[in-house]
């Protein structure tokens, strides 16, 4: 019955990532801050996303994805798409038009990197990422690195 929807088990997990992902969003706020946007945006992230990593872990690790002959890059786009590039580029819009950045300045692996940090610590410990660790993400890396462009 399963496989009328879906070709095999590694398109129907991904299906199910989808599904979570998209019945679960992270909720972007304007706090009128660039700083204050970011540890919104990272703390839902990290609070929203934690099971959702938890599950994609899972697949990955049970060899499920082997199957797939896709990279670990292919499936996070299949499962994420374009949404989080929209969103992330929304935080540093909103940050550019009060005057606090200027994005075109910015080098674009900068302005993932707070993002895929927690990424990275969300696959990495499976659960939902401490607020300190996130203000140190916003505080003691990315906003000296984002002060060092606006010079």
């Amino acid at each position: 019955m399963l496989y009328r929807r879906w070709a095999n088990k590694d398109d129907l997990t991904l299906a199910a990532l989808a599904h979570y992902r998209d019945s679960n969003p992270v909720e972007l706020a304007d706090t009128g801050s660039l700083r204050g946007d970011l540890l919104a945006a990272l703390t839902g992230m990290g609070r929203t996303r934690a099971a959702f990593f938890a599950m994609a872990a899972a697949a990955a690790f049970s060899g499920l994805m082997a199957a797939s002959e896709l990279t670990p890059a292919e499936v996070r786009d299949r499962i994420l798409g374009d949404q989080p590039t929209e969103r992330i580029r929304a935080i540093y819009q909103q940050a550019h038009d009060r005057g606090e950045i200027d994005v075109d300045q910015i080098p674009a692996a900068l302005l993932t990197m707070p993002f895929d940090l927690v990424r990275h610590d969300l696959l990495m410990y499976v659960e939902p990422v401490a607020h300190e660790r996130i203000r140190s993400i916003v505080d003691d890396l990315f906003l000296p690195l984002v002060d060092h462009y606006a010079r």
